[in-house]
């Protein structure tokens, strides 16, 4: 009997998350993951950006382990820096 790791992919895309729990064969990487999940098939434009485990940035083939989170993370809509700039300057005018 092969054994597994139990993993869940997510992704939360603006509209509603995308939830995916897994059994795969242990030594299972992130990329199998994702392509195993389909959820990648249900986000507009995946091109196979960045990727983590529980908030962490990590290649596709990272190897899983038993109850790992794969999350599937959305471009950023401004950067960051960009944003504190414009919240810096809206409290200047208040």
């Amino acid at each position: 009997m092969t054994e597994t790791v139990r993993v869940e992919v997510v992704f939360a895309g603006k509209q509603s998350p995308v939830r995916c729990l897994l059994d795969l064969p242990t030594g299972s990487t992130v990329a199998e993951a994702i392509r195993a999940s389909g959820v990648a098939d249900q986000i507009e434009n995946f091109n196979g950006g960045r990727v983590g485990v529980f908030g962490r940035i990590v290649q596709g083939a990272t190897v899983l382990r038993d109850g790992d989170r794969v999350e599937i993370y959305r471009p950023l809509e401004i950067d960051p820096k960009d944003a504190r700039r414009r919240r810096a300057g809206r409290a200047h005018k208040d």
